[in-house]
């Protein structure tokens, strides 16, 4: 598994996408024992990645709202 700071090689709808299916495997009880750990610790990365994204593209857009209100 990769380390929870490497980048994910992922699109954000790819990692929501994942997780949602992580979820659904957790909601219909289709995650054994033995691997819930891993589904656990995998939908926390890509929460992680996710929240990444969106904090980048905020501060992207704000970026630009502030460049336009100078002109």
């Amino acid at each position: 598994m990769k380390e929870k700071n490497e980048e994910l090689d992922l699109s954000y709808e790819a990692a929501m996408q994942e997780l949602e299916e992580i979820r659904d495997a957790l909601e219909e009880d289709l995650v054994s024992v033995d691997l819930l750990s891993e589904k656990v610790s995998r939908a926390y990365t890509l929460i992680e990645f996710c929240k990444k994204k969106l904090i980048k593209t905020e501060e992207e857009l704000n970026a630009y709202t502030k460049d336009d209100k100078s002109e």
